[in-house]
């Protein structure tokens, strides 16, 4: 985990939090999506067991911002 507290993301913004160093997120509805690419989650679990192709994995650590 890296914090990248002291990060800006593209708007100029501060940065808050943990993320998983090498994971890159473009979803920007999760509650673990943070500056602008980062993944706060303590791990993430990507599924099905039975994928044959990437289009076939989804990130199953997902979960929707509250609004």
């Amino acid at each position: 985990m890296r914090d990248c507290s002291t990060e800006k993301n593209s708007a100029g913004m501060a940065c808050s939090g943990e993320h998983i160093k090498g994971i890159v997120c473009d979803v920007k509805n999760c509650k673990y999506h943070d500056c602008d690419t980062h993944c706060t989650a303590k791990e993430i679990l990507v599924g099905p067991s039975n994928a044959q192709h990437s289009g076939d994995t989804a990130c199953v650590t997902f979960k929707p911002k509250a609004d």
